[in-house]
């Protein structure tokens, strides 16, 4: 009896666990939402350095601390035309700032 009220309350309590655990998803140097850019600093878009910039621009920055990038410029993930990333490449949802600032922005890994 006491067997079968813990499995019950084992099974209860699972998507208790499974709500509360964040996932990560994975960018192996793919980018399927935005454009590969290489960034001098990725911040969360709710930074003061961020929302100050964002402000100049009269840019409206969404409510949520996702991140943004800086000085960005396209990256060629390729490797075609000898494009590296010295500093942080990310895939940006969206980067029509002129380079300035990018949003959106996912860190990728380009060392598979």
């Amino acid at each position: 009896m006491q067997f079968t009220s813990a499995i019950a309350l084992a099974v209860a309590a699972s998507p208790i666990f499974a709500a509360a655990t964040p996932i990560i998803e994975a960018r192996d140097g793919d980018c399927n939402t935005g454009s590969t850019l290489c960034c001098n600093q990725v911040q969360a878009s709710n930074s003061t350095s961020i929302t100050q910039l964002a402000g100049l621009l009269g840019i409206a920055l969404p409510s949520l601390g996702l991140l943004a990038g800086l000085s960005c410029s396209p990256l060629n993930i390729l490797g075609i035309g000898g494009n590296s990333c010295s500093s942080q490449p990310v895939c940006c949802s969206q980067n029509n700032f002129g380079g300035l600032l990018a949003l959106g922005c996912n860190p990728i890994n380009l060392n598979l």
